[in-house]
């Protein structure tokens, strides 16, 4: 196997296919990944190992049972014309177990339908188009004139007994080809004889009268070919003003004007106008399977729809549920989707009120799920070589390329210097003008160089002997994000006077570091910024510059505990925690002296993170103690580190009885074991009045807003649950009961 191929993708798909190929119709399979390059790398495996499977049975066929062609001739589509005008299908056990299948792709990407207040019809709109390219506009045309009935359409299929596939339309116990031939040629003798003999002309008499009685034959011989010709040329003036019409005003037409007509579109049997169009269509495909001698499924691919909106990806589930989820539907649906995100939708649409109902939402519809495995280590780095190379994500469809070619070389789509020297070193003197009015090193700078230090990093990522691509994620866009940001902050290294360099593998970790764990980077970094602020006012002992980044945030990162209900979003945005963990502890030990260097070249991390967890941090009252809040309450942040001994001291402060420091003593009651312990069990350890437990819990159980929402983060108690009712008897009504 190819070093740039993707086993995991490749197998996978395999195997999805050959399910798809095997169960019956109708299905709907939830393809799951938060990776939307990751989702189109599995439909066109899909897509290639379907199409490779429906030649395998092909080739296996028996010669009296082989399918014709998929590209018609001229030949098979005269035969079909002629099934159309004259026969009609018998279901037989034969033709309903053909072991070939033929799959016709239908791509829906529910974003470029998006604008549409009804989403589900565009969906039943591209189905259309498809279909009609796929077989012919005249095919389908053609059965709906003659071979489909409404009436009948609801009808289940009957499966007879026998090896005939067609009978013939009759009239009157005739076949209807027989009685149309008969009609046609007799129409050709009789028209034929006109224009040989003409019809004869009375005779007129003297008076101008003519004879009326010795030229009544002729008159009765006329009339016979005006009928005569006239019935069939009727019928067939009738037949190509309506085969017009369909080919001009087809099914997606219809729709169409029925979304413009808002009071068709408001009305309740627009969808059941649309779902008789679907059962047009799934009809013409089982007349096409016995024609064609195979299996016909359609495979519609829907992709982005969780992009949308809450009422159109409702919408779209549902037209799956109701429109494609017929017994005899010949349709597979493949719902590609990022599972959180399409939950997250289905549970804010106005049809569901909580997680629950959106889970048993997609229970109820999809009818195979498939989550698209994790990249492996390997498979991460020949994608993130082949994104660095230029190519695509998809080693399958990209084009051999020379393996000893530089990672950051010219001919990569992501190096931002041209083909030509002389145009790149234009380039960046352009792009590099406001740095020249500021300092003097742009002259000293060397493109070499900056191109050496990129290839380095990029080595560092790809190398299996590096540690860093375990940290990558599986998704494209975050490879793409380091890659570019990874040049980039190589080219303001060098621009920068002053800087000292540093080796390429710790500017990449730095980078994939901002990408990974932006929030938890973001804090480290504030709370350095916040312990310097407090030394230059207080004249406090700063941070150690070789302090690891990872023992600050050990340090703090109970504040951002009680502070998560608060930055919950950023957080969210994070990815393992555990990662990240080995990645400061053990991997990249960065220092604090490293990040203060790194923080003036980091493009790559949001600074509105790092600012919201200013705000919320409240650094501006920890530099001035004396301020406190109108209810004298500590804030949590400095409760959370006091000793025993300096909550004895706060308790005299406020007046307490020393009888208390003395059992805060002997149950060793630090500012963690009062924040983190229930307040029912604090006050019968304490034993203290209604008046004093008012006073102790105002002063430290009573933090400022910046740990707003503490009580819903802490540790759960024993009980399971527990009755929330607000103290004021009119919101008494409010009650309920929730887990804490």
């Amino acid at each position: 196997m190819s070093t740039k191929d993707l086993p995991s993708d490749k197998i996978y798909a395999k195997a999805l296919s050959k399910t798809l190929t095997h169960v019956a119709s109708p299905l709907t399979v939830g393809l799951y990944s938060s990776c939307n390059s990751r989702i189109n790398m599995v439909l066109r495996n899909i897509e290639v190992e379907m199409e490779q499977e429906t030649k395998r049975r092909e080739r296996k066929s028996p010669g009296r049972s082989k399918p014709r062609p998929v590209q018609p001739s001229l030949c098979s589509t005269l035969a079909l014309i002629s099934r159309l005008l004259f026969y009609r299908p018998v279901w037989t056990e034969d033709n309903q177990h053909q072991k070939n299948v033929r799959f016709v792709f239908v791509r829906f990407s529910a974003w470029h339908f998006a604008g549409s207040d009804l989403l589900w019809a565009g969906l039943v709109m591209r189905l259309c188009v498809v279909l009609q390219q796929k077989f012919g506009k005249l095919q389908l045309g053609l059965y709906r004139m003659c071979q489909h009935d409404e009436e009948t359409a609801e009808h289940k299929k009957t499966i007879e007994d026998g090896i005939a596939n067609w009978r013939s339309k009759k009239i009157c116990c005739f076949p209807l080809w027989l009685v149309l031939a008969l009609i046609v040629t007799g129409a050709v003798v009789i028209l034929a004889l006109l224009i040989m003999f003409g019809f004869p002309k009375p005779e007129v008499e003297e008076d101008g009268n003519p004879e009326v009685e010795e030229n009544d034959g002729f008159g009765v011989l006329e009339g016979f070919a005006i009928a005569t010709l006239g019935l069939p040329a009727a019928g067939a003036v009738r037949f190509t003003f309506m085969l017009g019409k369909n080919l001009a005003f087809n099914q997606d037409f219809n729709i169409r004007s029925s979304m413009d007509n808002q009071k068709v579109s408001e009305k309740l049997g627009f969808m059941n106008e649309v779902r008789k169009e679907m059962k047009l269509l799934s009809h013409f495909i089982h007349f096409m399977e016995v024609f064609e001698r195979r299996r016909i499924r359609v495979v519609l691919e829907i992709t982005n729809l969780d992009r949308c909106t809450p009422k159109k990806i409702v919408g779209v589930l549902d037209a799956i549920n109701i429109l494609l989820s017929d017994e005899e539907s010949p349709f597979i649906s493949l719902l590609a989707v990022d599972p959180e995100v399409l939950v997250e939708q289905v549970d804010n649409a106005e049809c569901c009120y909580n997680q629950k109902e959106a889970f048993g939402f997609l229970d109820r519809i999809i009818t195979l799920p498939f989550t698209v495995p994790p990249l492996c280590d390997k498979s991460k780095r020949n994608v993130f070589l082949n994104i660095v190379r230029g190519q695509s994500e998809i080693p399958e469809v990209s084009p051999q390329k020379d393996d000893h070619m530089p990672l950051g070389s010219t001919k990569s789509s992501v190096c931002v210097e041209d083909e030509s020297s002389l145009n790149g070193k234009r380039l960046l003197e352009e792009t590099s003008v406001p740095l020249l009015a500021q300092t003097n090193k742009t002259e000293d700078l060397k493109d070499d160089e900056v191109e050496r230090m990129v290839q380095e990093a990029f080595q560092t990522v790809h190398q299996p002997t590096s540690l860093l691509h375990v940290y990558l994620s599986g998704n494209t866009m975050s490879m793409r994000r380091i890659i570019n940001s990874i040049r980039v902050t190589v080219v303001i290294m060098e621009e920068l006077p002053h800087f000292q360099c540093q080796p390429a593998e710790k500017v990449a970790a730095w980078v994939v570091l901002a990408d990974r764990w932006p929030c938890r980077l973001s804090w480290i970094l504030q709370c350095i910024e916040d312990t310097q602020q407090r030394k230059a006012i207080n004249q406090e002992v700063g941070m150690n510059s070789s302090m690891e980044l990872w023992d600050v945030f050990m340090k703090h990162r109970l504040e951002l505990h009680l502070m998560k209900e608060e930055v919950e979003d950023f957080l969210e945005r994070d990815g393992d925690p555990e990662l990240f963990e080995k990645f400061l502890r053990l991997d990249f030990r960065f220092t604090v002296g490293e990040a203060e260097r790194f923080d003036q070249c980091t493009v790559n991390l949001d600074l509105s993170i790092k600012r919201k967890l200013a705000r919320v941090r409240g650094s501006s009252k920890l530099k001035d103690p004396t301020q406190r809040n109108p209810f004298d309450a500590l804030p949590r942040r400095q409760v959370i580190h006091m000793s025993t001994d300096g909550i004895c001291e706060e308790m005299s402060r406020v007046g307490l009885s020393d009888k208390y420091a003395e059992v805060v003593k002997s149950n060793h009651l630090n500012g963690r074991a009062l924040l983190f312990n229930d307040h029912a069990d604090l006050k019968e350890v304490l034993q203290m009045t209604l008046g004093e437990w008012t006073t102790f819990k105002m002063t430290f159980l009573t933090g400022n807003s910046d740990t707003e929402g503490y009580e819903e983060s802490r540790p759960a108690p024993a009980q399971p649950c527990k009755a929330i009712c607000p103290s004021s008897p009119g919101h008494a009504a409010a009650c309920k009961t929730t887990n804490v």
